[in-house]
């Protein structure tokens, strides 16, 4: 096999591959393939470039900036916003500028600008709760006690000839410190300055060491008061620069100390402690947001995963192998401390192979990293890694070319995640408690105030902090009754789970086993007969009517579990149950696709070691009862829900990398009063497609089924909408949020429900601390906070509803962006925290609302499995438990 190693289904790149940063401009690469592994590079021009040079797509014609600039705490400015903010008035200062004055697209992460609560009425006064008892909070938040008063000045900057290089163009620049002044912050294109300059447009002159005479035109864009939101971006600039003045290197979007690293020998891992950090506008104040954060390093390099899988699979799939293994995988180079994924591998070339510089000569990649970080390269013939670097409108795209044995793999494996000892020890310094936590951000903030040269450049801006974190009171509610077959239960708060209350009590509607087929191998035979035996044991205290299945022994092939599900099954079969020998992926996907598509029957595949073990086979038997019954269209508990006419929906995307690049939409909407029933679709979206467009089909096919069921439509609708990316609340707002209401005027002329759509993110840097017997600990289950930490802007609120047994409980944030249903923000909350008791595959309080996990999980067996939309006739089931 030659050529490039893809894993499967992914398709042939058309577009050309540009290079990355050099210490020069560089000119693109041509695209092409390369035959001979001596042959000069002509498609991977440039590796990567110096710690403050990381590689990005060259910049168009006439652009600013260009390849080089800083990613990093001076340029927080240039993360790309992304399309369709039209509707909605975002950051004045950056929203005047053209796309070329501001040297790409922003991405504004935190949705600076987006104001939705003005439009709802009935919250303009107060969005606060009012029920549960008072609790007191302490939270991760620092105030910001003085700011600049000053208006603060931007100007762009351009340079003659062109200057690609990020680290040039600032120390061109900075030579004219007497113009500019000491007290300035550049991120490569972009100056910010607290003064003004004599003239709107300033030209410097500058040489760079080889002689060649540069003009610098600075040209003041904008004016910025005190109060304007691109203040607030700037504040974060100078916050990272602080971080990265102590001394720690930037990865991602966090900071990590690398001269620190925890190491844990026995699984070769090493962990870096590091900081989140963001500064927003609060409901009383301006505030820093600081948070721990841990990078998992692997004591392996790229090369070192070849040859451990050359050992295990040979020559002839070797490349297959690495391809399905390594490709998707992120990697740190820590020679400059960056983070790359893997796209490709190149196996035409090696570090011998050369890369263009733009005066005409060529260097190999062996010289470039000797004369770069003297670093001498040991294998000469491990072939090459390949990094889309993509930004834009999706046509402007480079490459980096990376050395397998200079890249660390990052994050852990599904083999390392399910392995107890390794996430044991590993938790020990990634999950720490209330009190080690605040421990550590104490830290951070004294290093902050007692390092002089931190403290001079925060008196250079007028900023200053209060180095004590921000307490305030929040609510806790009632727990809620469970209801099961015409049983009330309460279950402890503290550990937010009944299932000792329910053990043995019936279910709402169990459904009746009466034909159902159990698929095991040769060697799992007592596996097979321990399960049967088991849930023989277990089922009839459920109510579960449960006859003896068809047992079939096979081979243990994919083929063969295939060819006994097309003669086996029928349309009376009520499941299928396969006992799997490994958890390997091509015969559960295929076993699943089957079953989902084809052949529409719910399926429970269970692993054999699973059920090897005795002191716990009851316990499982019980756990795989319960799912099945859900995945045949059962009902298994019930909480109250007062609202009547309600229909609740669940909406969350997962992105499908090895299919083509889609992007899956799971929809879930309840179909009966207790909500207890579902309706689940899912949304294939082809490149290029408008997600909604699929959604909003399901909602109309949602409300059909809804009417069938109730002789009616709901009066209110409850959308949570799951997977909602940092800076999409505005696309979010102006697009799909009316096509939510198209959808329902198509329905009849007068049919006009209350709708209501909230957007649930469980990515947040808010961390809450229960302040109880002088010390920190986890607020309980059903914490609801809904001020001084949320946003003045928005309807939204926090709520802790679910329990951790180790490290500290992260909080879910919820931002009510459409609402005209009128309900108090009591009521809004309340039904939020009753719908995270309903998820049937765990009996206790979840995270989200169960509909979003629903939908998560129907997204997720999709683009893991399926690749394509289940048979509808499963709709009404939860098959994807």
């Amino acid at each position: 096999m030659t050529g490039r190693a893809r894993a499967r289904g992914r398709p042939p790149r058309q577009a050309p591959v540009l290079p990355a940063v050099g210490d020069a401009p560089v000119q693109q690469g041509v695209p092409g393939h390369l035959h001979g592994r001596q042959q000069p590079q002509q498609q991977f021009q440039q590796p990567q470039q110096q710690l403050q040079q990381p590689p990005v797509p060259p910049a168009q014609s006439g652009e600013p900036g260009g390849p080089g600039r800083l990613r990093g705490y001076e340029n927080v400015l240039q993360e790309r916003r992304p399309e369709g903010q039209k509707g909605l008035q975002v950051s004045s200062g950056l929203q005047d500028l053209t796309l070329r004055d501001r040297g790409g697209r922003r991405r504004d992460f935190h949705d600076l600008g987006v104001n939705t609560r003005q439009a709802m009425v009935h919250v303009q006064e107060s969005k606060t709760g009012f029920s549960g008892k008072m609790i007191k909070l302490t939270t991760n938040h620092f105030r910001l006690t003085s700011r600049p008063q000053w208006a603060l000045y931007q100007y762009h900057v351009c340079y003659s000839p062109e200057m690609e290089a990020r680290r040039l163009r600032s120390a061109l620049l900075f030579q004219h410190e007497e113009t500019i002044g000491k007290t300035h912050a550049f991120d490569g294109s972009i100056l910010f300055l607290p003064k003004k300059l004599e003239s709107k447009v300033t030209e410097l002159f500058s040489r760079t060491r080889s002689g060649e005479d540069v003009k610098i035109t600075v040209t003041l864009t904008n004016e910025l008061p005190p109060t304007s939101p691109t203040c607030l971006q700037f504040y974060n600039i100078i916050f990272r620069r602080l971080l990265k003045m102590l001394n720690l290197q930037q990865i991602g979007r966090n900071y990590y100390n690398p001269s620190d690293p925890v190491s844990i020998p026995n699984h070769r891992l090493m962990v870096w402690l590091g900081f989140t950090s963001s500064i927003l506008q609060y409901e009383e104040s301006i505030m820093l947001c600081a948070d721990v954060s841990h990078k998992v390093l692997r004591e392996e390099t790229v090369l070192d995963a070849m040859h451990s899988l050359h050992s295990q699979v040979g020559e002839e799939r070797f490349r297959d192998a690495c391809a399905k293994e390594l490709i998707g995988l992120i990697v740190l180079t820590k020679y400059n401390n960056r983070t790359y994924r893997i796209d490709d591998i190149d196996w035409d070339n090696n570090p011998k192979g050369t890369f263009r510089k733009s005066d005409g000569t060529e260097m190999s990649f062996v010289d470039y990293y000797k004369k770069q970080y003297n670093i001498e390269i040991s294998d000469w013939m491990q072939p090459v890694l390949i990094s889309q670097m993509k930004r834009g409108r999706g046509n402007i795209q480079g490459s980096v070319a990376l050395i397998p044995e200079l890249c660390s793999l990052t994050g852990l494996t599904d083999k390392m995640r399910s392995d107890f000892s390794m996430m044991k020890d590993l938790a020990i310094h990634t999950r720490l408690p209330p009190e080690q936590r605040q421990r550590e951000l104490g830290r951070l903030l004294t290093y902050i105030q007692k390092d002089d040269n931190v403290q001079k450049e925060l008196r250079n801006w007028g900023l200053s902090f209060e180095y004590k974190s921000v307490s305030f009171t929040g609510r806790v509610v009632q727990g809620e009754k469970i209801f099961q077959s015409g049983t009330m239960f309460d279950y402890n708060p503290q550990f937010a789970d009944w299932t000792k209350e329910t053990r043995g009590v019936p279910l709402i509607r169990a459904v009746p086993m009466d034909s159902w087929l159990l698929i095991y191998t040769r060697r799992n035979y007592d596996v097979a007969n321990t399960l049967l035996h088991s849930l023989l044991k277990v089922t009839p205290s459920m109510g579960i009517r449960m006859n003896k299945p068809d047992m079939i022994e096979v081979d243990d092939r994919t083929e063969t579990y295939l060819r006994v599900l097309q003669q086996r099954v029928t349309p009376d079969t009520n499941i299928v149950v396969c006992i799997l020998s490994s958890s390997r992926k091509d015969k559960y996907d295929a076993i699943k696709k089957y079953l989902c598509t084809e052949c529409p029957i719910p399926s429970q595949c269970v692993l054999a070691r699973t059920l090897s073990k005795p002191q716990t086979i009851m316990t499982v038997a019980t756990k795989i009862a319960l799912q099945m019954n859900c995945k045949m269209g059962g009902e298994l508990w019930s909480v109250e829900i007062p609202l009547k006419q309600v229909m609740i929906v669940g909406i969350d995307c997962y992105h499908d990398t090895v299919s083509g690049k889609q992007s899956i939409a799971g929809f879930v909407a309840s179909l009966n009063q207790p909500v207890t029933r579902w309706f689940s679709r899912c949304v294939v979206q082809s490149p290029g497609q408008e997600l909604v467009d699929g959604i909003k089909a399901c909602l109309q096919t949602a409300l059909r089924n809804w009417s069938k069921w109730n002789k009616c439509l709901p009066s209110r609708i409850f959308v949570y909408r799951d997977g909602v990316g940092d800076g999409q609340l505005n696309t979010l707002v102006n697009y799909e949020v009316p096509q939510f209401l198209d959808c329902l005027k198509s329905i009849g002329t007068d049919y006009s429900p209350r709708l209501t759509v909230i957007v649930v993110k469980k990515r947040v840097g808010a961390r809450f601390f229960a302040e109880i017997g002088g010390g920190f600990r986890n607020p309980p289950p059903g914490t609801v906070v809904d001020t001084v930490v949320t946003r003045p802007e928005w309807y939204d609120f926090f709520i802790v509803s679910q329990t951790v047994k180790n490290g500290c409980v992260a909080p879910t944030h919820y931002n009510v962006v459409y609402d005209t249903s009128q309900l108090k923000p009591d009521h809004v909350q309340r039904l939020t925290y009753k719908l995270c008791h309903m998820y049937y595959n765990w009996s206790g309080i979840i995270r989200v609302p169960a509909p979003c996990q629903y939908a998560h999980k129907l997204a997720f067996l999709v683009g893991q499995s399926i690749h394509r939309e289940p048979n509808l006739m499963l709709s009404d089931r939860l098959y994807y438990l």
